[in-house]
């Protein structure tokens, strides 16, 4: 008599795990608690920055600059630092790059420095993540195991939009009442609780590389990473839609310029930086909530050019209640990068994680960052508005080729990814579910 069938043949259902589990490993929770903190820290420094540098010179180049150096420094030390990740405790990596960052906000924030020593400390602060964000993205699938990673990852990925939400929203209310000085000693503090949440919360593990670290250069770790990423046809295909972002991220660089042209202040561009968060948001719910991990990866294409598309409507030159809707759908659309990224841990290997996420992140920032200076040197030309048009619209274009490229190795991703979730063991359904993966800010 036929029946179901059992067995290897027959594929269990796929899985997901809840929030209440994930929240339940205290770890995790130390990592979450001192990432949210900083993350709010970061926001309102950005708007003070912003601010700050957009009053001193009225310059959209210069305000670009500033802002774009939040991106560059991964260009000059990223993939190179982010190799620590692999050769010391992940846990003491974070801890020092934290206590460092806090020391050279804070300098920002007592000393009142000309453009030029604001940069280079906005500079250094932002190479130091590059380790941090490596150790980070690395010691937590130690944390959390199967798809309890999927699900941490996209609660810090909702976590991290959401303060940037609320961050920016804030931010340019605290700016416009507090002055800049303070809102950057704020971000000081940030730092700091976040080193004693880790350093209290978080268990020391010993570090992947140490036997290996008289013979492993830095160097050779930055060109072990590029190997693996770029040797591989699906990593190189997930890293690439990871970079996407260096076109609709544009907007954020132009912020300051964009409320100029609607008469507004701190309290516009801190509307109008919330707007892509807050798609993000909504979008990275939808997308882990109601659509299944093998669906995501399927969806993942034509979601990276809902990112780029709502962008072209800016050469309309709309009001600004539909410029904050467009690029709160292109937030939306960006959600893409949760499959994206939970499709990279499945395929990289634990000793290598610290390179590969290292390389991906700093990828990330350093297309970011030169998308912003690039687009900031294009407004004192073309305007805000005509920029941000363009950006979509080459945006769009590179996602469709990405995509006709991803449809050719879709389906072995779909298989690996099934093999690392699969086996875990979840509470019965009753718990509000929510999976997915956050962009490490990989």
């Amino acid at each position: 008599m036929a029946g179901r069938q059992t067995g290897r043949h027959r594929r269990p259902p796929e899985r997901q795990a809840t929030y209440r589990e994930v929240f339940a490993v205290g770890e995790f929770r130390a990592l979450w608690s001192a990432q949210a903190l900083s993350f709010v820290g970061d926001q309102l420094a950005q708007v003070a920055l912003a601010v700050l540098v957009y009053d001193r010179t009225k310059s959209a180049l210069l305000t670009a600059l500033v802002y774009a150096l939040t991106y560059l420094p991964p260009i000059v030390g990223g993939p190179v630092l982010s190799g620590l990740a692999d050769l010391f405790p992940r846990r003491t990596v974070m801890i020092v790059c934290d206590v460092l960052r806090a020391g050279l906000v804070a300098l920002m924030a007592v000393v009142a420095l000309p453009i030029g020593g604001l940069s280079a400390l906005v500079f250094l602060t932002v190479l130091l993540g590059a380790p941090f964000s490596a150790a980070r993205a690395a010691v937590l699938p130690d944390v959390l195991e199967g798809d309890r990673y999927v699900a941490g990852s996209a609660i810090t990925n909702i976590t991290h939009q959401a303060t940037q939400m609320l961050g920016f929203l804030a931010g340019g209310a605290i700016v416009a009442v507090v002055g800049t000085r303070e809102a950057l000693a704020l971000d000081a503090l940030t730092f700091g609780a976040s080193a004693v949440i880790l350093l209290v919360g978080l268990r020391g593990r010993e570090a992947p590389g140490r036997r290996e670290r008289a013979s492993f250069g830095l160097w050779r770790g930055t060109r072990d990473g590029a190997r693996l990423v770029f040797g591989d046809p699906v990593l190189r295909s997930l890293v690439l839609f990871a970079w996407l972002c260096a076109f609709y991220v544009i907007p954020e660089g132009l912020a300051a310029p964009y409320a100029a042209t609607f008469g507004g202040g701190a309290a516009t561009v801190g509307l109008l930086l919330s707007a892509m968060p807050t798609g993000m948001v909504v979008g990275a719910f939808l997308f882990s909530r109601f659509v299944r991990p093998a669906n995501r990866l399927h969806a993942m294409g034509w979601m990276s050019m809902l990112a780029c598309l709502p962008l072209v409507g800016a050469s309309l030159h709309p009001p600004l209640w539909a410029v904050v809707g467009l690029w709160a759908l292109s937030g939306v659309g960006s959600a893409y990068q949760l499959a994206a990224n939970a499709a990279f841990v499945a395929a990289v290997p634990p000793s290598g994680r610290g390179r590969a996420f290292g390389l991906a992140q700093s990828g990330i920032l350093a297309g970011q960052g030169v998308g912003i200076l690039v687009g900031g040197a294009a407004a004192q030309v073309l305007g805000p508005e005509t920029v941000v048009a363009l950006a979509g619209a080459l945006g769009l274009s590179v996602s469709a080729m990405l995509t006709f490229g991803w449809n050719q190795v879709r389906g072995g991703v779909i298989a690996r990814t099934r093999e690392r979730v699969e086996p875990v063991v979840v509470s019965p359904a009753g718990d509000d579910e929510l999976s997915g993966v956050g962009r490490p800010a990989p």
